[in-house]
């Protein structure tokens, strides 16, 4: 590197932007993703001991990725290299291969190779690593967004340990913020801002596990905003933070009386069959940052509760829309759970269920001793006659495969649970059972 280099990278790096800039160059500065580079931690560890092997980074944007690269960057004795497989190609990677080979035969110096987006790379490309990875020539640090045992050679997957970096919780991005806005070195503290704790927190709540959504906003913010004529300072106020994530604030307190009022109000909604209301307060709870795997569990139990057997299809769509959540993420997840919301919302009600199973365990608790009937007793051993588990009759024996006999213990013979309804599918249970206890059942 000669000096026009040097000169040029310095200059990059103060024009660079501050989600950048503000990156962490150690172990200790990393912010987040606890349960892989927390104290003692696998990951931790390997790179404090310099000891890593090929890994692939997996997360949604914003959650340290490629800053936790960099910070292998700045802690290896090994040489590194960085790629970005949107840009680059398999003459790039064989580049890079020759100066490893070269480095680790003259030097006996190992090359970390950072892939960013490898999931860009086609199959082609990324069974070109497949050998380079395997007897050591590079180290691999491969990140996506995307889902690597889906987009990534499973080849290459198996030759690597796979990490899923979670999104930043709230108080993580809080300690980013405040970062930004008062480190003078690499941060934003030379323009001498502040910013109250009411526009942290909306901004921490706003960025949805994003760090660089909120930088990104206090970068504009700051440059953008006047100092104030009284004091002089750049305050980054609610209005001001609002204005610059293009968000409104919404008063909604994931831990509070409000969080409570909404799931109620939306359940509620689902429950009385109005589609709208029940899309209205979710999209609020998704405005304001409530957990989507939340919402699709208080869908899940809605279609059991309020709709039942009146449409078996609807716990059927609300889990395969928990499911699809939990692999989607967000943004997407909200067209999801808008789909599961407005089938409750939607189908046929009926809480006949709920009330079959209140009054079975009533039934338990009043007749715990009740025994069962000795000719449903278990019959496959020998002395089973002997003990009286004798006399039952096989439903597949007799005509519409059913045939009466008692089930139920003495004490509750009489006892009836399940009262299905009239809507949706339970009214053709009722046909159903009136059919098969019909004539010539006995």
């Amino acid at each position: 590197m000669d000096l026009f280099d040097y000169m040029r990278q310095e200059e990059q790096k103060k024009e660079s932007p501050l989600a950048s800039r503000i990156r962490p160059k150690t172990l200790d500065e990393f912010v987040g993703q606890e349960h892989i580079i927390g104290p003692g931690k696998l990951l931790y560890r390997a790179i404090k001991a310099d000891k890593l092997s090929s890994v692939i980074f997996y997360g949604p944007p914003g959650t340290g990725k490629t800053t936790l690269a960099m910070v292998i960057a700045n802690t290896t004795s090994s040489l590194f290299e960085e790629i970005n497989a949107s840009t680059s190609g398999k003459k790039d990677m064989e580049a890079v291969v020759m100066r490893a080979k070269d480095n680790l035969g003259m030097h006996g110096k190992k090359t970390i190779l950072f892939i960013d987006e490898i999931h860009r790379f086609n199959k082609a490309q990324q069974d070109f690593l497949l050998p380079h990875v395997e007897n050591g020539t590079v180290i691999l640090i491969g990140a996506t967004t995307e889902n690597p045992y889906f987009e990534v050679n499973s080849a290459l997957v198996s030759r690597s340990t796979v990490f899923e970096l979670r999104p930043l919780s709230d108080d993580n991005i809080k300690v980013l913020i405040k970062r930004a806005v008062y480190d003078e070195e690499r941060g934003m503290g030379s323009y001498g801002g502040e910013i109250t704790d009411e526009a942290v927190d909306f901004l921490a709540n706003a960025a949805e596990g994003d760090a660089r959504k909120a930088l990104n906003a206090i970068e504009l913010g700051i440059l953008s905003t006047e100092p104030d004529e009284k004091t002089g300072k750049i305050e980054i106020t609610l209005d001001v933070a609002q204005e610059c994530i293009q968000r409104r604030a919404i008063r909604y307190d994931k831990n509070g009386d409000n969080h409570y009022d909404i799931i109620s109000a939306f359940i509620k909604s689902m429950r009385g069959s109005d589609p709208d209301a029940a899309v209205y307060y979710l999209a609020k709870m998704l405005y304001g940052g409530e957990s989507v795997t939340f919402i699709a569990r208080r869908i899940m139990i809605c279609a059991c509760e309020d709709v039942g057997i009146a449409d078996p299809q609807a716990i059927q769509v609300a889990t395969a829309c928990a499911l699809a959540v939990e692999r989607v993420g967000m943004p997407e997840s909200q067209i999801i759970l808008a789909n599961a919301a407005i089938y409750v919302a939607t189908a046929p009600k009926s809480n006949s269920v709920v009330n079959a199973i209140f009054a079975g365990m009533d039934a338990v608790k009043k007749y715990s001793n009740a025994e069962v009937p000795p000719h449903l007793k278990d019959a496959h051993y020998s002395g089973s006659k002997d003990l009286g588990h004798v006399g039952y009759k096989y439903a597949h024996d007799f005509p519409k495969h059913y045939v009466e006999q008692q089930y139920l213990p003495d004490q509750l013979v009489d006892m009836r649970f399940y009262e299905p309804g009239e809507n949706g599918h339970e009214a053709d249970v009722i046909k159903w059972m009136e059919y098969l206890k019909g004539k010539d059942n006995k």
